[in-house]
């Protein structure tokens, strides 16, 4: 039995419109801020994957039949739930997996927006008639669902890249199933499967497992071996996407990823101090830095290098700490104990050689103080670019030559998001356009979204994109012709 006192307390595996009955394998899911026991999960494995993706094989035909106006219909009758649910699904991801107010509300808000958007992508353009060389030949290039879209979501913003994991593929005639994260399988599944139950979305259309700690290669397994499951939709670490790429490349199955970034913010010698504090503090420390869009390294023009770090320091340095089901805390604690201990070496190992610290550098249980580090030599492991802290840390560099600071942000194999804060708006764009980055916001933090933009990566950040420019990855195109008259043939 469940162990939390809300609206959202399932905790057994949703499958063909059902809860599975209670009294199996479980698992504790851990409170990461005092250790409590939030809730015993589900601990499935091959027989559950294997139900919930026949659930989905069954149920494609009526939901890809299904008219766009029914489907707008659920879609919106699902964000009026989430919409009037914003309070659970806050405390709820508070407990589970460290979210403060600010991030989880946020992600509520976001997931609502996006609901409304997707409510509208039945009715985008779905082919085109073409010219065809052949008299009397019509050519027509349809866009069809691809079948059962397999997911796997995240712990970290686990509200709504839960929503964006299986929401894209179904707006598009899609039925999923759903793998959560073992850190947060309420925020990132099991809470989606209560709305969409109420809003009465058709069985089998939506479906979750859960698996316990070390045991997702039982469930992977089967949506790699069952043909009906045309797609593995990921985000998550660029480690584990290339393991799960090499099978999905193994089993012919497309792929859709949104992985890890080392995200750059530049500050050029012309940009507004203040502003840029402010969207240096969000960008690196939403989440505890537990983002994949969270700003990592700053660089900073050296004529507003000393008034910019000392401002930073003391914005920085206010942020409240605690426990996140007090609304007032900003840094709350990081998901786990490995988490802390990456942080902490990520921390030692510049030191170590030389950096200077700034403000932060301690932790009180798992809750880890914002950190900024400057001086860090460019063989640190946290300033190479080639694997992200996933912690409250950030670096800070001065630069004389833009051309050169460019060429640092550019050093990474990452492309996720960055950042460029300048007065000189022609400047800004010339230099985004420059930048080998999914997304470069211009006077804004590297961490920001949209439900209607096209969020995604380059290099090793991945490949898709969200929006109704998901269309791309969840739909195949079929051609037809229709001929009149006599054909032509050589023989």
């Amino acid at each position: 039995m469940s162990s939390f006192q809300s609206d959202f307390a399932r905790t057994t595996h949703f499958i063909n419109g059902t809860w599975s009955p209670e009294g199996g394998a479980t698992y504790p899911d851990y409170n990461p801020f005092d250790g409590s026991c939030v809730a015993n999960i589900a601990a499935g494995g091959r027989v559950e994957a294997q139900a919930a993706v026949d659930a989905a094989t069954a149920a494609f035909p009526a939901w890809a039949a299904l008219p766009p106006g029914e489907r707008q219909r659920l879609f919106l009758k699902a964000a009026d739930i989430t919409e009037r649910r914003l309070e659970d699904a806050v405390k709820l991801m508070a407990v589970e997996n460290g979210s403060s107010r600010t991030f989880a509300a946020f992600q509520v808000k976001l997931s609502v927006a996006m609901l409304r958007q997707a409510a509208s992508w039945g009715y985008l353009p779905q082919g085109d008639i073409m010219h065809s060389d052949v008299p009397g030949r019509t050519a027509l290039v349809a866009r069809k669902p691809l079948g059962v879209v397999a997911g796997f979501t995240p712990w970290n913003g686990a509200f709504y890249l839960a929503w964006r994991t299986f929401l894209l593929p179904m707006a598009f005639g899609n039925t999923t199933v759903i793998k959560p994260s073992e850190e947060a399988p309420m925020s990132a599944g099991l809470v989606h499967a209560e709305i969409l139950e109420e809003a009465g979305f058709p069985k089998g259309s939506f479906n979750v497992v859960t698996h316990a700690p070390g045991a997702a290669e039982a469930i992977a397994d089967v949506f790699f071996a069952d043909p009906a499951v045309r797609c593995i939709n990921f985000t998550g670490s660029d480690k584990t996407a290339r393991i799960l790429g090499a099978r999905a490349g193994q089993a012919l199955k497309r792929m859709v990823m949104e992985l890890g970034g080392y995200n750059p913010m530049l500050i050029l010698d012309d940009a507004d101090i203040d502003e840029s504090v402010k969207a240096t503090v969000f960008g690196a420390f939403l989440h505890q830095g537990q983002v994949c869009m969270n700003t990592r390294k700053v660089y900073v023009a050296r004529s507003l290098h000393d008034t910019y770090v000392e401002k930073l320091a003391a914005k920085t340095a206010a942020l409240k700490q605690g426990n996140p089901i007090d609304p007032s805390v900003i840094i709350g604690p990081l998901i786990n104990a490995a988490a802390l201990a990456q942080t902490q070496a990520r921390i030692k190992d510049a030191l170590d050689r030389g950096a200077t610290l700034v403000t932060g550098g301690k932790a009180e249980g798992l809750v880890h103080e914002p950190t900024i580090l400057t001086n860090v030599p460019k063989d640190a492991i946290c300033t190479t670019g080639c694997d992200e802290t996933f912690g409250p840390l950030l670096v800070v560099e001065a630069f004389d030559d833009a051309e050169i600071a460019l060429a640092g942000a550019q050093n990474t194999p990452y492309g996720l998001s960055s950042s460029i804060m300048t007065r000189d708006h022609a400047r800004g764009l010339a230099m985004a356009h420059r930048l080998h980055s999914g997304i470069v916001h211009i006077n804004a933090p590297t961490m920001a979204s949209e439900a209607a933009l096209p969020v995604g990566g380059v290099k090793d950040s991945g490949w898709g994109r969200s929006g109704h420019y998901a269309i791309e990855d969840f739909t195949e195109l079929r051609l037809m012709t229709m001929s009149s008259g006599p054909g032509m043939y050589p023989f």
